[in-house]
């Protein structure tokens, strides 16, 4: 069985993510800092008949976050797919959003820990071996703010364009060695109860969009906006 690791798995678009990959034969590795919320999610899955596991890291936490990694690997023999889209559901302590104006690089730097260091991080634990055996995914999410910026964002902004401009230029150096790097960038408020004037959508109504870049491979991002 090919295994995704969706790292920042929660109960919105990272269960889509993993109903969508484990409906077409993939084991779920699923990495997040809640325990008890990751329990919850696998047994979601498992009663779509979809096997999946739980691993814990805070992504802030780097050599945390790549020993759950390995932790996945070793549990179900190897990752196929890497997934990363963390994103607070909750106040995170140190993470705030500020406007261009007032981005600091104290305020920014969380940032940059969050969206970019993490996504590296991961990456360079699971890469090695998709390197060796020719085949593999790694799949990034970033807000639409990446791409077309959103004055509200500034600094969320600025990591998030960070982590596109790295992963297209790693598909870039990845072509032609069996690995595939894709950004999807999403534009729309995820579920119900967004700010009013910001258009909506389903995580289930996303998800698919995942399958499409590691599936067809022709195109290192795609941008939703609804």
């Amino acid at each position: 069985m090919p295994t995704i690791a969706i790292v920042g798995a929660g109960p919105g678009m990272g269960l889509s993510i993993a109903k969508v990959f484990g409906a077409r034969g993939f084991d779920v590795a699923l990495i997040a800092r809640n325990q008890q919320k990751l329990d919850g999610l696998v047994a979601t899955l498992a009663e779509q008949d979809i096997t999946a596991a739980a691993f814990t890291a805070d992504i802030m936490d780097r050599p945390a976050l790549t020993a759950a990694l390995e932790a996945a690997a070793e549990h179900f023999g190897g990752i196929d797919v890497l997934e990363y889209s963390p994103a607070p559901h909750t106040p995170t302590p140190g993470v705030e959003i500020a406007g261009p104006l007032e981005t600091t690089p104290e305020n920014l730097q969380p940032q940059i820990e969050y969206n970019l260091y993490g996504a590296v991080a991961a990456a360079h634990a699971v890469l090695p071996a998709m390197l060796d055996a020719g085949a593999g995914a790694l799949l990034f999410t970033t807000g639409a703010g990446s791409v077309t910026p959103n004055p509200m964002m500034g600094n969320v902004n600025a990591a998030s364009a960070a982590l596109r401009n790295w992963v297209l230029n790693l598909n870039n150096v990845l072509t032609g060695r069996g690995v595939f790097a894709g950004h999807l960038a999403i534009g729309v408020w995820i579920g119900s109860g967004g700010p009013e004037g910001i258009p909506s959508a389903e995580a289930d109504d996303i998800a698919p969009l995942y399958w499409d870049l590691y599936e067809k491979r022709d195109n290192a991002e795609s941008v939703y906006t609804g």
